[in-house]
């Protein structure tokens, strides 16, 4: 594996995404073996990194996690585990409430990376970062991000933030990057913040593109094991792709080994 850093921070290249683990806007345990078993299948496989939310089935996801690293006894110190409050909950009460009911769920003691999920304009990023900074001083977080910033709400959350921000989670990937196109990724590079991109895939249906298959051949391997090799292999960028199918979740992570040319690169970025 991989791995970017960001603030002293190690961070694996490519993590997994769960934001239809548990159901989809609303728990569904009739399937809990199922998504049980994608999760024992990635801890086995060796991610390290858990991207989840509150908002994920209602934190059914979070749920699900939790247990299976207890169920995988998987370390808890070897994983890095991503969670987010959603935007309706950053009131300075409503962080802290969100953020121990989060861990409740979780079974952990703390969360490695906790975001803000969306911004909320109805609620100052100076009452939330109270509420975070607090969080952070007492141990219950690591450290902190945001998803979903502009750029402009990503400097006043740098300047509220008694800690770094670590990133920023946006969708991103081959064929949809305005967060490239805006200057945020050149931003990112320039002051150690990472991009965490999600989607990035899209939905996992890739447009078809004689391009991207050419790369794709030389390598031997499928057109979306080139697009997350193509976003990995940027500076400052890493991304959570979820999978349920242990085979696609393998070839995602041998995605990240995938050495592209600076021609080939040069090649997939002209596709944007």
């Amino acid at each position: 594996m991989k791995y970017e850093t960001s603030h002293n921070l190690s961070l694996p290249k490519l993590g997994l995404g769960t934001a239809r683990v548990g159901g989809n806007l609303l728990p569904n345990r009739s399937q809990d073996q199922y998504y049980l078993s994608a999760l024992r299948s990635a801890l086995e496989l060796g991610y390290a990194h858990f991207d989840t939310a509150e908002l994920y089935s209602l934190g059914h996801s979070e749920e699900l996690i939790g247990r299976a690293i207890r169920e995988t006894g998987a370390k808890r110190e070897s994983l890095f585990i991503t969670t987010k409050v959603w935007p309706t909950h950053l009131r300075y009460k409503n962080v802290l409430r969100a953020c121990e009911n989060s861990l409740r769920r979780l079974g952990t003691d703390y969360i490695d990376l906790y975001l803000i999920h969306g911004p909320n304009p109805f609620i100052t990023l100076k009452d939330t970062f109270r509420a975070l900074n607090q969080l952070v001083r007492e141990g219950r977080m690591k450290h902190v991000g945001v998803s979903n910033f502009n750029l402009n709400l990503l400097k006043q959350s740098q300047a509220l933030s008694e800690s770094p921000i670590t990133t920023n989670q946006v969708p991103y990937s081959l064929f949809h990057r305005p967060y490239v196109k805006n200057g945020v990724l050149e931003y990112y590079q320039q002051n150690d913040i990472l991009l965490t991109a999600y989607t990035p895939v899209g939905r996992g249906n890739l447009p078809a593109n004689k391009k991207l298959q050419s790369v794709a051949s030389v390598h031997r391997a499928t057109p979306h094991q080139i697009a997350l090799a193509w976003l990995v292999t940027q500076a400052r960028v890493i991304t959570i792709p979820m999978s349920f199918n242990p085979r696609h979740q393998k070839e995602n992570l041998d995605a990240v080994n995938i050495e592209l040319s600076m021609a080939e690169m040069d090649q997939l970025d002209q596709m944007g």
